[in-house]
């Protein structure tokens, strides 16, 4: 059992039915799952090359400033120390990695609850096929717009049409992916999800 789903193609006509599994489409839709796989991508992709410098780093003199005891003043052992201007900074940021764990078996959770969420919303469509004879941006564009596709993320197979990339490459809020590269982040930031004939035969192989 399956879920219906039309067809169309760039030109706006139906080109057919196609049954989505459920066991990929259908699922219940889980918010903590899916903000947990968006948490663990944008952290994963944080660079982490912050960097203050300890006491150790500073360049300066290692001659105490004065002597211990018997000026009135404050006990001070390094001009390098962070009260002094140009110092040290205390427990300030260093080079880390800020990835965090997430099974695997979650993550496949997250991206097959993504996919389920945007069939549910009626947000999910499912294209003939993106490809272009020429790589004409003005061309895309307008089809698109005929689409009504304002905000949309398109997947394909394994392999992308060179001159469909090329078109929508300069078209805002409009992103293309192979089937591989199919993940939660970019499937919610945009607002429909055009997965070709292609990448539906690729992603219910991949997460069944």
């Amino acid at each position: 059992m399956g879920i219906s789903c039309k067809v169309v193609g760039l030109d706006s006509k139906a080109a057919g039915d196609l049954d989505l599994d459920e066991a990929v489409f259908g699922l219940e839709v889980r918010p903590d799952i899916l903000h947990r796989m968006v948490t663990w991508q944008l952290a994963k992709r944080r660079q982490g090359t912050h960097k203050t410098k300890g006491i150790s780093e500073i360049s300066g003199t290692t001659k105490k400033p004065y002597r211990q005891k018997g000026t009135g003043r404050a006990r001070h052992g390094s001009l390098r120390s962070p009260q002094f201007r140009g110092g040290a900074v205390i427990f300030g940021p260093v080079v880390r990695s800020h990835a965090i764990g997430l099974p695997k078996k979650v993550r496949k959770l997250a991206l097959k609850t993504a996919l389920s969420a945007k069939a549910k919303d009626g947000k999910l469509v499912v294209l003939d096929e993106a490809k272009l004879a020429k790589p004409k941006t003005a061309e895309l564009a307008k089809r698109l717009d005929k689409l009504g596709w304002a905000s949309a993320l398109i997947i394909d197979g394994p392999v992308l049409d060179e001159n469909f990339a090329r078109a929508a490459a300069n078209i805002p809020n409009i992103d293309v992916l192979p089937q591989q590269g199919a993940n939660v982040y970019d499937i919610l930031r945009r607002d429909t999800l055009v997965l070709t004939r292609e990448a539906v035969k690729h992603l219910e192989a991949r997460l069944k």
